[in-house]
């Protein structure tokens, strides 16, 4: 008889999730997410970071903001604990470091108690990023030698202040204080109370290290005025000290081209970090809002059967990188060997179909200059006739029929494999939907028509200056087929295409 499987024994990850930049995030935090079984995250972190998680894992939101409060700290604990002790692979995901103001002190304790295995991932904190993405250094040979760091959002249930503001005025150095927005004028008091000069510069940095970073300077004796004044809200970070005088000459972040420009990106989820981190690498401020996922064709035998005849073609052609990646997981449930793929000749569609056949070791024999179906019957016209040819064509299911049917007219036997096919995405697990409709965005991009027809399905209010990036001619005539005006088009019909077109579009 065999013996029973032994139960997993569960472990919770209490993992830094950094200051917002995907960027900042750590190897470990990644690694332990894709393994992850449970998620929980905060308010503050990165929603982006969910798209590593497996499929079937459970994510939960614990977030906590001023005046909304999702789970109470002990509900947290509970939680963890519960799931932990189920045999669950846990990760918490806390904004910053979990052991600075984290409360990820807590929550191991109660790991601690419930005599629970958990480890700690030290994660990039707002107190030292967002100073340095608003310019400042919060050390510097010729200014200071010294830092404090301290929190001006102390436990409510305390009677007393556990900060001594004497010391924290008369201490040199600089000082960064998180969590203390709402509370700056009381803070700011405190330490001119306790001697702090009320000239000593001051710098608050909102949303630090993503596009929407936003940063106020002041003085000791003024910036609590200014923060009334402009409305500036948390979550901040507070910079005090000489170093702050330093943004004048070091301020890289915020100077980037596409600074302050709200874009939407729609493709799926999959997909999206290659444009999102493109415009954000220009300083957008990037929300993505998949409006489509890649699922398997519905008749997989058949796809399956086309694969398993690649070697009797002569030419296959690949009209997307979704394509190639649907036929070679196919291609290697059925085989195990590369050669099996016989002499057939390759031809794709742009160079990002181009390089992902390359991906798995094979030459793309026919790459046309246009990133269009019909360039590539131009180009095969220039290659070689097809008269007679077998040509096998991987691809989505809801595809243009223009290069099976000129390959056709010109004599070639064609067979479609139905590689993949797109559907409206259902979940918005970045929150790029519910933040669309609070705040609408300058620019959306979309990079096919079916990311057209899905985000107008989504019936979302359009704000009245929203203005639209299209990858090329075919996606712009469904744009406009469906009333959308196209802003930007792209001349080179990829995403680096699609991405300079849009730097130039607000450079000019």
């Amino acid at each position: 008889m065999k013996k029973a499987a032994k139960k997993s024994e569960g472990i919770c990850h209490l993992a830094g999730a950094g200051p917002g930049d995907l960027g900042l995030v750590t190897l470990r935090v990644k690694e332990v997410v894709e393994r992850a079984e449970v998620i929980v995250y905060d308010y503050l972190c990165n929603p982006e970071i969910l798209r590593w998680a497996p499929k079937d894992a459970e994510v939960i939101y614990a977030g906590k903001k001023a005046g909304a409060h999702t789970l109470k700290q002990e509900e947290i604990d509970a939680l963890l604990v519960e799931k932990t002790r189920a045999g669950k692979r846990v990760v918490r995901l806390k904004g910053g470091d979990p052991f600075l103001f984290g409360r990820g002190g807590e929550e191991a304790e109660a790991l601690a108690k419930a005599k629970l295995r958990f480890e700690i991932i030290p994660g990039v904190t707002s107190a030292l990023a967002a100073p340095a993405y608003a310019g400042i250094p919060v050390t510097h040979r010729d200014h200071t030698a010294q830092l404090t760091i301290f929190t001006g959002h102390e436990d409510p249930a305390k009677t007393e202040s556990s900060l001594d503001f004497a010391q924290i005025a008369a201490t040199p150095g600089t000082k960064v204080m998180l969590m203390g927005v709402e509370r700056i004028g009381a803070i700011t008091a405190k330490l001119r109370e306790h001697g702090a000069a009320a000239a000593m510069p001051v710098a608050l940095v909102r949303w630090g290290t993503t596009g929407r970073q936003q940063t106020l300077r002041g003085t000791l004796g003024d910036i609590a005025a200014k923060v009334e004044a402009t409305g500036f809200k948390a979550p901040a970070v507070a910079v005090f000290g000489e170093v702050v005088k330093l943004r004048d000459s070091l301020n890289w972040f915020e100077t980037r081209p596409l600074f302050g420009k709200r874009i939407v990106v729609t493709r799926t989820r999959q997909q999206a970090g290659v444009l999102s981190g493109g415009l954000r690498a220009l300083g957008a401020d990037v929300f993505e809002l998949p409006t489509i996922r890649i699922e398997p064709p519905k008749d997989l035998f058949e796809f399956g059967q086309l694969v398993q005849d690649t070697h009797t073609y002569d030419w296959l052609v690949f009209t997307s990188p979704n394509g190639v990646t649907a036929f070679f997981e196919m291609f290697y449930k059925i085989f195990n060997d590369a050669r099996e793929i016989g002499g057939v000749r390759i031809a794709a569609i742009g160079p990002a179909t181009a390089a992902r056949v390359r991906e798995f070791h094979l030459n793309v024999d026919l790459q046309p200059e246009e990133y269009v179906a019909e360039a590539v019957v131009k180009a095969f016209t220039k290659e070689c006739t097809v008269e007679n040819l077998r040509i096998l064509i991987a691809r989505a299911e809801q595809a243009r029929d223009v290069l099976p049917v000129e390959l056709t007219k010109l004599g070639a036997i064609v067979d479609v494999a139905t590689a993949y096919r797109t559907v409206p995405e259902t979940e918005d697990v970045s929150g790029g939907i519910a933040r669309f409709r609070e705040e609408g965005a300058d620019l959306i991009t979309f990079t096919s028509s079916s990311t057209v027809e899905n985000f107008l399905a989504l019936k979302l209010p359009l704000p009245a200056d929203l203005q639209t990036a299209s990858i090329g001619p075919i996606t712009s005539k469904t744009m406009r087929a469906h009333g959308l005006k196209v802003d930007v088009e792209a001349r080179q019909f990829d995403i680096p295409g699609l991405t300079a077109a849009i730097r130039e579009f607000y450079g000019a």
